[in-house]
């Protein structure tokens, strides 16, 4: 059997160290993706980097569609209270198009530049290192949609480096996905009660109107988030509901 990377030298291929057939074949856990994205990110001279469920709308926050990311957690709570990112040209721009989407601070802003918001955020990224973002469309085999992203201060890339990131992108996501198996298989199975509570909390209710709407205690519900939690092997409640909804399980 011929050896894919020995091929892709021989085309005049690309394919650095990081990516090579044995560390993308070795790979189980989201740690070990967030290892590589961070030497992806390193090789191509960014400083940030995401992967997050695509935003088709405003039912989940920011900080709960993340899957993997080396943002500050400071960065992403602030991010988080604008509320922008479903609105964001980053959301827009790359759901129009398969290709590549580069752009400057602006990127994390809303479209509609007349929003109050567009100078908070821009001035957020700007504040954070992120000047310059590349921001790639992926789907998962299931045909959901994820955005990768990769920020900087470094300026655009020029089209072959466009192209070298688009394919490790696609490794790389591919290598995600496959974690994504691997946690469904380990889960424990979560009670109808308990899908329920993580559903309206994805949908933004608190506590108490969970109670109300499933004529429970407050206590209850409460005790159901920690079952859930446990089961997904989540460390909080917005986490359980990001792994969650990754499993497709709300």
């Amino acid at each position: 059997m011929r050896d894919p990377e020995k091929m892709l030298s021989q085309q005049g291929g690309w394919s650095p160290e990081f990516l090579s057939p044995a560390n993308i074949e070795s790979v189980q856990t989201e740690y070990e993706v967030l290892h590589l994205m961070r030497q992806c990110a390193n090789h191509f001279g960014f400083g940030h980097f995401l992967v997050a469920r695509f935003p088709a709308d405003d039912r989940q926050r920011f900080s709960e569609r993340l899957l993997v990311s080396n943002w500050p957690a400071d960065l992403v709570r602030k991010y988080d209270a604008l509320n922008l990112f479903h609105v964001s040209r980053l959301a827009l721009d790359t759901g129009m198009t398969k290709l590549p989407v580069q752009g400057d601070s602006a990127l994390l802003a809303p479209a509609d530049w007349e929003s109050a918001q567009a100078g908070e955020a821009i001035a957020l990224a700007e504040s954070y290192g992120l000047s310059v973002s590349t921001a790639l469309l992926m789907h998962s085999t299931a045909c959901d949609p994820y955005l990768m992203v990769f920020s900087g201060t470094r300026g655009l890339l020029a089209r072959p480096e466009l192209k070298e990131l688009h394919f490790a992108a696609l490794q790389l996501f591919e290598c995600l996905e496959k974690t994504f198996v691997g946690l469904a298989a380990n889960r424990e199975k979560l009670s109808s009660r308990e899908v329920e509570c993580l559903r309206w909390a994805a949908a933004g209710k608190s506590s108490d109107e969970i109670a109300i709407i499933l004529g429970i205690s407050v206590y209850t519900v409460s005790s159901y988030f920690k079952s859930a939690t446990r089961k997904l092997q989540a460390v909080n409640r917005m986490q359980a509901i990001a792994i969650a909804l990754r499993l497709r399980l709300i």
